[in-house]
């Protein structure tokens, strides 16, 4: 059971994601946030050091919450297919994400790129992360026997992974989903071919 005031920080973290999501790190400013929650100053100062901690946390828990959400969808499914299949049907809509702004990922990496490296790091572990899931996904699919030995995983989670974060920022650039759903449509045709 949270505490009150652990309560008021979770508060204050999940009405900051959505902002800090839309407007970027260095969009965001104290007064957004005390606007979005109501709270003063004092209030939020009293669970965060300053801006780059607010920011810090701000992002671990956006992070967090797409990539539980994403591996919650990936994992429902039985078949390692299935799992890919869902990994992409994650993304197939990205004018509407589950975060407010786009992919959070893909937003903090392109900010945290030259300007917050503490940032970068944190993303980069993420997008590690995922790729190893997925490769490591499709070795089983390999191992057991849903996909044939010519699929080399590594590769195949990389173009899976590169080709969704860039399709989202494509996408949402220019206001229109139905690229995306072209390309989560050819890659499942493309992962169809290790069949066996």
């Amino acid at each position: 059971m949270l505490t009150k005031a652990e309560k008021t920080k979770q508060f204050i973290l999940e009405t900051a994601v959505p902002l800090y999501n839309q407007k970027g790190i260095s969009g965001v400013n104290i007064d957004d946030v005390l606007e979005a929650t109501k709270l003063t100053k004092g209030c939020l100062y009293g669970h965060f050091e300053n801006k780059e901690d607010l920011s810090e946390q701000v992002i671990d828990l956006s992070l967090k919450m797409v990539s539980d959400k994403m591996r919650a969808a990936v994992y429902s499914s039985k078949t390692i297919k299935g799992k890919i299949h869902a990994f992409l049907d994650f993304y197939k809509n990205p004018i509407d994400t589950y975060i407010s702004g786009g992919c959070p990922i893909f937003n903090a990496a392109v900010e945290a790129d030259d300007n917050y490296p503490f940032i970068k790091e944190k993303v980069a572990k993420v997008f590690r992360n995922g790729q190893q899931e997925l490769t490591a996904l499709l070795q089983q699919g390999i191992n057991n026997g849903e996909f044939s030995h010519k699929l080399d995983p590594a590769v195949f989670a990389f173009k899976l992974v590169a080709s969704v974060e860039g399709g989202i920022v494509m996408c949402r650039v220019m206001q229109n989903a139905k690229p995306m759903q072209g390309l989560v449509k050819n890659l499942k045709s493309e992962l169809e071919q290790y069949i066996i």
